[in-house]
């Protein structure tokens, strides 16, 4: 009698998002908190740059602009800051919604996994009326590793060379994203699988993805 080979199930498929510059375009929301920030303190800051290289943690930008005994304090007000002047300006990036929405279809789980002060990244998914199955905040670069081992994603999906490498330190499949400071070539050069012009080629891709991976 022939015997049956059993393969196993895949996992479900989990997919990961990093917030800023992938699923929302924050530049006029956090533009607004510095300008209040730097009001406050008296610290000229300059907003453009600031807003250019958005990505990395908080403490690393107001290290430019602050002394370093002063960083966590002026972090900690800036936070207190952001829910008045950085949630209303700030918007969803095309195919933002589209895309947590195709991993739903799927029957998958979308989380978002953040440099972000985690109180604020729930805030601004909540106004543009995204839901993820989770959200886990302040990880940066290697460390959203962590998370996404965690919660089994096999997917993470980022816009900055920090994302690629929190992808790869989990084992996850790195889908790259041109909507942030980092652009094509800079994303494959740090080991990027995929690289998107933005989210709005992510569902079909997915489709495609999740196909292969299951059949």
């Amino acid at each position: 009698m022939a015997s049956t080979v059993q393969h196993p199930r895949p996992r479900p498929l989990t997919v990961g998002f990093d917030l800023d510059m992938t699923l929302i375009d924050s530049r006029p929301g956090i533009a607004a908190a510095y300008r209040a920030l730097s009001a406050e303190t008296g610290v000229p800051i300059d907003v453009d740059l600031v807003v250019s290289r958005i990505g990395p943690p908080l403490e690393t930008e107001l290290a430019h602009w602050f002394p370093a005994d002063e960083v966590d304090a002026v972090a900690d007000r800036y936070r207190a800051l952001y829910p008045d002047h950085a949630i209303g300006p700030s918007t969803a990036l095309a195919g933002a919604r589209e895309s947590v929405a195709a991993v739903r279809a799927l029957g998958g789980r979308a989380i978002v996994v953040t440099a972000k002060h985690q109180p604020n990244a729930k805030l601004h998914l909540a106004h543009l009326g995204i839901g993820p199955d989770a959200v886990i905040g302040w990880l940066w670069a290697e460390a959203k590793g962590e998370a996404l081992r965690e919660h089994g994603a096999q997917v993470y999906v980022g816009d900055h060379t920090g994302d690629v490498r929190g992808a790869r330190a989990a084992g996850a499949l790195s889908v790259a994203v041109t909507t942030g400071p980092c652009d094509a070539a800079e994303l494959r050069e740090a080991g990027a699988d995929v690289v998107l012009e933005d989210l709005t080629g992510f569902p079909a891709w997915l489709a495609a993805f999740e196909a292969d991976r299951t059949a």
